[in-house]
């Protein structure tokens, strides 16, 4: 209890990665996060456009660019970009999330400003002929078939998101609808192209064996060169409050492990009037995080009910986000059997709260995680970029520590009788049978 404590009076002053940043005159936003323990950085660039702004009827529009991105400008050749990070002993890749789209390298310091440059260069010079996209859109449509079509698991992540989600975009599936991507055009990727790809409208994060001021000048160097635009704002429908709950089954014969899936609506940090964010994340890892949880001991330890337990709440959503408890039965356990004794676990947390100590532990957990993480560079870059892409600040991610230490057990308990209601769930269950 003694160590709990002074980790918690120590993360009320404590920063997680204390980084340095400017910003170019065309808006580039830069951030860096010094680690010299060897001569390698990690560069990331974030686009402040996913998936949920893709234009009406061409979902998965934004993760389809992302792979056009990597077919050339006037002064690289198709896929030429990953062979020269690969021939500079670096390794690159991409992601598009519903909120952002991110682009990254990890390489030798001495070899930063050629990524830099060839990723500036793609930034305004993207060249795209027919055939490439032709190619690559049957590329993303035989990716839906193998990790979604042919996965009980993601059709039902899927279709969960779908149900909880009934107008605003997070319903629709980051790769898209396959009817839909059948449609992609070069001149619809192009327009997204055009629309959002700018210097004004991305973050650069590098982090690792630099400090700000050597990298100032390449970024001037490089990305200084690309012009500013007019970005359109971020525009999207808002979800209408749920009032029924919901329910779903999906049967296939290809399910091995059935899973039980209870999936509320929840603030996020950028839509949180409340204050509950903080408490959301720390009621998620005390119930449900690891075999210490609440979750984990009761159904899989005590009960024996479980193979499998836990929770999930991301709070870094630039709208609303969910917040989600799951089981997967043990054999011969019954799935009705397994959802009461989820439920008597949510009305023990509801009826009895939590205690301090409990809460402490938790708490004292959390912040030694967010101190081991600054060992890692791209999990550096990636805390900064899906913060600033979704409406938070550089002191959001600094103050994390500190502002998790200070959430309190009223604080958790309002957070958990806001988020968890039945009204405000959808359930669903994931089981062998015939589809």
């Amino acid at each position: 209890m003694t160590t709990i404590a002074l980790n918690l009076a120590a993360a009320a002053k404590a920063t997680v990665f204390e980084p340095e940043t400017f910003a170019l005159d065309n808006g580039l936003e830069v951030v860096v996060v010094s680690n010299h323990r060897a001569p390698v950085v990690a560069h990331w660039l974030w686009y402040k456009v996913g998936s949920a702004d893709s234009p009406w009827g061409q979902s998965g529009i934004a993760h389809f660019l992302e792979h056009l991105m990597f077919k050339g400008t006037e002064s690289l050749a198709a896929g030429e970009f990953s062979k020269i990070v690969a021939r500079n002993g670096g390794n690159d890749n991409a992601m598009t999330g519903q909120d952002f789209t991110a682009y990254f390298q990890v390489i030798a310091r001495d070899r930063l400003e050629l990524v830099m440059g060839m990723e500036a260069d793609r930034m305004a010079n993207l060249k795209l002929d027919t055939e490439h996209v032709a190619s690559e859109r049957d590329v993303v449509l035989e990716e839906r078939r193998l990790r979604v079509d042919n996965e009980p698991s993601a059709i039902f992540q899927e279709q969960l998101n779908a149900s909880q989600f009934l107008h605003h975009p997070y319903r629709f599936p980051v790769i898209g609808w396959f009817s839909e991507m059948e449609a992609y055009s070069r001149e619809k990727a192009l327009d997204f192209y055009k629309q959002w790809y700018a210097p004004n409208n991305a973050i650069l994060v590098v982090a690792g064996d630099i400090t700000a001021d050597e990298l100032r000048p390449i970024a001037e160097r490089t990305y200084g060169k690309v012009a500013s635009k007019t970005v359109p704002e971020r525009s999207r429908v808002a979800e209408p409050p749920q009032s029924v709950e919901r329910r779903m089954e999906l049967a296939s014969s290809r399910v091995q492990q059935p899973t039980l899936v209870r999936s509320y609506l929840a603030p996020s940090f950028n839509s949180d009037d409340g204050g509950h964010a903080y408490a959301l994340e720390v009621l998620s890892e005390l119930f449900g995080s690891g075999s210490t949880s609440r979750l984990y001991v009761s159904l899989v330890i005590e009960q024996s009910l479980a193979a499998g337990a836990g929770s999930a709440y991301r709070g870094t959503s630039l709208d609303q986000s969910v917040f989600r408890l799951y089981a997967s039965p043990r054999p011969d356990v019954d799935m009705d059997a397994l959802e009461a004794a989820l439920d008597a676990e949510i009305e023990t947390l509801l009826r009895d709260g939590v205690k301090q100590d409990e809460l402490d532990r938790v708490k004292g957990r959390m912040v030694a995680e967010a101190i081991y993480a600054r060992d890692s560079l791209s999990g550096a870059a990636r805390a900064f970029g899906a913060a600033l892409t979704t409406g938070l600040t550089i002191e959001d991610v600094e103050s994390w520590p500190s502002r998790i230490a200070a959430v309190t057990v009223e604080e958790v308990m309002a957070a958990a009788r806001l988020v968890i209601d039945d009204k405000r769930a959808v359930t669903g269950r994931l089981i062998p049978g015939d589809a």
